[in-house]
């Protein structure tokens, strides 16, 4: 039998995470502490965008950077397409 935060419904499991967040941000005070408490978290994100735009790692510095741009530009336009499409139907 599975026990603890695993064990909650979804809705409850995600209202219990959201208490955790909000509970450990109101600790974080400073913009400066907020930007270095999520360094870790945007380096580790740039090089999952990195290593899609070029898995064998063979471009260039700039050829890299100018490729994650675009990956992530077509990332974002598709999550507004989605978000768009899920509004029109939902006004339906």
């Amino acid at each position: 039998m599975s026990r603890g935060f695993q064990a909650l419904p979804p809705a409850q499991r995600q209202l219990a995470a959201s208490i955790g967040s909000l509970t450990r941000w109101s600790r974080v005070t400073s913009q400066a502490d907020r930007t270095a408490a999520l360094a870790p978290a945007r380096a580790a994100r740039q090089r999952q965008w990195e290593r899609k735009a070029d898995p064998d790692g063979v471009l260039a510095p700039a050829e890299l950077a100018a490729a994650v741009d675009r990956l992530k530009k077509a990332h974002y336009r598709r999550m507004a397409l989605s978000s768009a499409q899920t509004r029109r139907r939902a006004s339906a």
